[in-house]
C-alpha cells in the first residue's frame, strides 16, 4: 500500500505510515500508559520483523506537509485470507479525543479492504466504553465475550465485528463518517 493516509486526513495535523522499528521507543510509550499488561518492545520487534500477516502503522504529527518523528497513536492488524483483525490500537493520552484514534480506525477499515478482507473483528475491554462507542458508531457489532480474556485484571473482552466491508451501504456510511472526522478537525483547528 503505498498512500501514506487516507483523505480524512488531508485537513488534519497529522499522517499515518508504516511503523518502523525507530518508532519502538515512542509506541511502547504509548502501550504502556494506555494498557495495564502491555507489549514488550521483543513482541513489536518479532511482529515488525517476521510476521507477515502483520500490519503496524502509526500516526505521525505534520510539520510542513510532512510527518515529524512524534508518534500520536498507532495500530496493528493481522489479515489472513478475507478477514482482518484489529489486534491493537492506542492513542498518546495527550492527544485522546482530537480524532487521532478515528482516523487510525478509519486507516484499519480501509486498509483491510485494500487487502482483499471483508470482515473485520476485534477485542476491547467490557469497561472500555468511549472504545465500544467509536466501535459501534462505524458499524461493529458485538458477536461474543471472552470470559477473563484480560489475564491481568480478569475482565471479559467484548468481540466485535464489521461485515461486509465492501458492501455500498457500508461504503456510503464510511464515506460519510470520514467527512463527519474532517468536518470535526477543520473546525476544531479554526477555534
Amino acid at each position: 500500500m503505498k498512500k501514506e493516509a487516507v483523505s480524512s486526513q488531508e485537513a488534519t495535523e497529522y499522517v499515518i505510515r508504516r511503523m518502523s522499528l525507530t518508532d519502538l521507543p515512542q509506541v511502547i510509550e504509548i502501550e504502556r500508559a494506555s494498557f495495564p499488561s502491555s507489549w514488550s518492545f521483543t513482541f513489536f520487534e518479532q511482529e515488525l520483523r517476521y510476521n507477515q500477516l502483520a500490519h503496524y502503522f502509526v500516526a505521525c504529527r505534520r510539520e510542513e506537509g510532512k510527518a515529524n518523528d512524534e508518534i500520536l497513536g498507532y495500530l496493528g492488524l493481522r489479515i489472513l485470507a478475507r478477514e482482518a483483525h484489529l489486534t491493537t490500537i492506542a492513542v498518546k493520552e495527550s492527544e485522546r479525543q482530537r480524532g487521532v484514534g478515528e482516523s487510525l480506525l478509519i486507516w484499519a477499515i480501509e486498509f483491510a479492504q485494500q487487502m482483499g478482507a471483508s470482515l473485520l473483528t476485534l477485542e476491547v475491554r467490557a469497561s472500555n466504553l468511549p472504545a465500544q462507542s467509536l466501535y459501534r458508531k462505524y458499524g461493529f457489532v458485538e458477536v461474543g465475550i471472552r470470559r477473563r480474556y484480560y489475564i491481568e485484571t480478569g475482565e471479559d473482552a467484548l468481540l466485535m465485528s464489521l461485515e461486509d466491508l465492501t458492501s455500498p451501504s457500508f461504503q456510503a456510511h464510511l464515506k460519510q463518517l470520514k467527512q463527519n472526522l474532517t468536518d470535526k478537525v477543520a473546525q476544531r483547528a479554526k477555534a
